[in-house]
């Protein structure tokens, strides 16, 4: 009789152990599979982890794969109530370009093509040292040589000094509007141009953004 509750008890032991065993590897592999960051299926979800951590897991997902909207900047009409006549060489790229832009700020712009720029460079002051390849003349009379930006043709406008006739970009500083070329700037100064026919720093240009 003793033999057998030996036989029972021992037998019991290796049960126990056994089930013991099952319970810490089933518990072991389901935290081992909830950690796995390539657990991302639905029905992987249920099986290692609660409804409510699925639900979450299918949420972020969701929110991970949503595009990303940028609300729309429209760019202000600086120059909206201002007209002027450019006048330019036919087959100059940068004149277009510049127009354009004054343009896309809003100006009212008329393109004339003389033989000889310079006649109306001097009909309208701009001193030989302040010239470019075209000149911009208000309908107010007032002068913008060569590459100006918006910006500052239409700060100008809003309130121009008593001495002053417009505003100059000597030459053709790469970088400043209508002379982009393969994401190269170079600092430049806009010229007012004054009655006399002096001229005086209206503003240093150090960056792209300055420009805008």
């Amino acid at each position: 009789m003793r033999r057998y509750k030996n036989i029972f008890s021992n037998g019991h032991n290796r049960l126990s152990g056994r089930v013991l065993l099952l319970v810490v590897t089933s518990s072991l592999s389901l935290t081992l599979a909830a950690c796995s960051p390539s657990n991302t299926s639905a029905s992987d979800s249920e099986t290692v982890a609660p409804q409510e951590a699925s639900t979450a897991t299918q949420t972020v997902q969701k929110a991970e794969v949503a595009p990303i909207t940028t609300p729309a900047s429209t760019q202000p009409a600086l120059l909206k109530n201002v007209s002027a006549t450019v006048y330019k060489d036919p087959n100059c790229g940068c004149c277009k370009e510049w127009i354009g832009h004054a343009e896309d700020n809003g100006l009212s712009a008329t393109t004339q093509h003389p033989e000889d720029l310079s006649l109306f460079k001097d009909r309208y002051g701009v001193p030989q040292q302040m010239r470019s390849c075209h000149t911009t003349v208000t309908t107010d009379g007032y002068v913008f040589e060569g590459h100006v930006p918006a910006k500052y043709m239409a700060q100008f406008l809003e309130n121009p000094p008593i001495q002053a006739i417009g505003l100059a970009v000597p030459g053709m500083p790469v970088g400043s509007p209508g002379m982009e070329y393969q994401g190269k700037f170079m600092p430049y100064q806009v010229m007012q141009i004054n009655n006399d026919g002096t001229t005086e720093v209206y503003a240093d240009i150090e960056s792209v953004q300055q420009q805008l």
